[in-house]
């Protein structure tokens, strides 16, 4: 039992410690002003295509209604974003992207892409799509816990 509790350490210790570089690295090649939770929510709506709630991007992200609605104010003061009310449920609200927001999306994207484009390569395109299911099961897991 010892083992696998100091195992399940130093895996927890090196994918916090990843992904604390990661934000970093990416968050110093995005556009001035994005930060990576905005990125985030326009590379979602832009690759889902559909309007979605703000209970439901904050239920995909994982984050609570509070901080979804901080990140979509700031996203739609900046033009990103375009928010309406639901026409089933006047209590709700729809967001989706706006064009100036694809293109914001868009530069992001070609700012961090040769970031995570040269890691891959120095890992290798073979192991890090043999890490893939490892860490899509381990998402899930941790998922279904929440």
């Amino acid at each position: 039992m010892e083992d696998n509790n100091s195992l399940a350490v130093s895996l927890f210790s090196e994918i916090l410690m990843a992904d604390q570089l990661a934000r970093s690295r990416l968050t110093k090649a995005l556009p001035k002003g994005m930060e990576l939770s905005h990125f985030s929510v326009l590379n979602h709506l832009a690759r889902v295509g559909l309007e979605r709630s703000p209970a439901q991007l904050a239920k995909a992200f994982h984050v609570t209604r509070g901080a979804m609605t901080n990140t979509l104010s700031k996203l739609e003061v900046a033009g990103y974003i375009h928010i309406r009310p639901d026409w089933d449920d006047a209590r709700r609200k729809m967001v989706a992207i706006s064009p100036a927001g694809r293109q914001a999306r868009d530069a992001a994207l070609a700012g961090i892409a040769p970031i995570i484009s040269e890691v891959v390569n120095e890992l290798g395109s073979d192991r890090v799509r043999a890490t893939l299911p490892i860490l899509r099961e381990l998402r899930s897991k941790l998922e279904s816990d929440v």
